[in-house]
């Protein structure tokens, strides 16, 4: 069937939740994707943060087939070797303690708000609230729209599950302020990836974690996007010397297969058998792929490397801001990087950029995102700076 029959069709079908780019996708290698006309696109985008070994990579593709073969789903009333070896990994190469598993960042961010919650009804006289921030981005489901602190997603679905005291940002003193009683934990992103590769200032993940253990509080870090090396190390937490009491996984942890999971430290592991659970969270199938995903990560530096590489990146972006007086802004942190724009002219250049093989990603109407593969080469970097600086020269500002 040929493209635009394919995209007319999903018009017809889906709910009307995606603004889609016009190019559909059928296989991809590494950095690098075709459509079903066989054009090549060199991908920033990667799964939206989630592709960290690349399209396919070899290794979790042997472990997926390996495991379909054998066991994909039981149920959790079962032991199963997968989900054990993934554990241990994690509660290895991490300061937390006891995992739980389930199929995406938001169902991640929900347990890890159910969890504090419970910690909060046993040690807190029944504290609830999770402070979170202005421009954060904790999911969609009713809490978590609550919990991410944009109005422009509230207004839609009011009235908002109650429990979530949305702040500034990168001010201690707004935490401090919002703080009461009924407080029983903050939740923060280390980056606002969703809100605009947001980077905190010096000292304020530090200045939070303090707050929360002189409260008493939970200090919990959604590393959806920031965890499995995108950011230079394993978890971006490693960065700024903080360990959350609680975190939350998904995007990069399984390359591509839908996993989600929250870890906590033992103090904040309150929940007994029946306080949580899920159906698909941690089959086999999903824990060998994200097992072979971090081993790999792991084992070969992947984070170390990703740190290297994206401090190339922006050093050719900064060279493109010398370029054009039209660019405001180059921040982020390993393979987590935006491009700010003085003018809302971000989806126009990602339209440009698509038709020259490139794919970008508008996190903002003023700033593109750019979260390829962590694989990605200095090479590729090259050729995609080529590429925006000539949709960039182009632009009549």
């Amino acid at each position: 069937m040929p493209q635009n029959n394919w995209q007319e069709l999903e018009q017809k079908l889906f709910l009307k939740t995606f603004n889609r780019t016009p190019v559909t996708l059928v296989r991809g290698k590494g950095v690098w994707v075709w459509d079903d006309e066989d054009k090549q696109y060199l991908d920033l985008v990667g799964g939206w943060a989630v592709d960290n070994l690349g399209h396919c990579p070899p290794v979790v593709v042997e472990a997926i087939e390996k495991q379909a073969s054998a066991l994909i789903q039981t149920s959790n009333q079962f032991y199963t070797i997968p989900q054990i070896e993934l554990a241990q990994i994690l509660v290895q190469n991490s300061c937390l303690d006891r995992i739980f598993y389930c199929n995406s960042g938001t169902e991640a961010n929900e347990g890890a708000v159910k969890l504090a919650r419970r910690y909060g009804n046993l040690h807190l006289d029944g504290a609830y609230e999770i402070i979170t921030t202005h421009s954060s981005f904790h999911g969609r489901t009713l809490a978590m729209t609550a919990a991410t602190g944009q109005e422009k997603f509230h207004k839609p679905y009011m009235p908002l599950p109650q429990g979530f005291i949305n702040v500034d940002f990168n001010d201690i003193e707004a935490i401090k302020r919002a703080t009461t009683t009924q407080t029983c934990g903050v939740m923060l992103e280390p980056i606002q990836a969703e809100g605009g590769v947001n980077m905190p200032g010096d000292g304020y993940l530090k200045e939070v974690e303090s707050w929360c253990h002189q409260k008493g509080i939970l200090f919990i870090l959604d590393e959806i996007q920031t965890g499995i090396g995108r950011t230079g190390t394993l978890f971006a937490y490693q960065q700024y010397g903080v360990e959350p009491d609680i975190m939350a996984l998904a995007k990069g942890l399984g390359s591509g297969v839908p996993i989600g999971a929250f870890l906590a430290k033992e103090h904040a592991s309150v929940f007994v058998p029946g306080d949580h659970g899920s159906t698909f969270g941690g089959n086999p199938l999903v824990c060998a792929a994200a097992y072979a995903t971090m081993k790999y990560i792991i084992d070969n530096d992947i984070p170390g490397k990703a740190g290297q590489t994206g401090k190339y990146f922006m050093s050719r972006l900064q060279e493109l801001k010398h370029q054009f007086n039209f660019i405001t802004q180059v921040r982020g942190q390993g393979l987590l990087i935006a491009l700010e724009f003085s003018d809302e002219i971000a989806k126009e250049i990602a339209a440009d950029c698509l038709a020259k093989g490139l794919l970008v990603n508008v996190v903002k109407a003023n700033a593109l995102r750019f979260i390829p593969p962590l694989v990605i080469s200095e090479k590729e970097i090259d050729k995609a700076i080529d590429i925006l600086e000539n949709v960039l020269s182009q632009q009549k500002i």
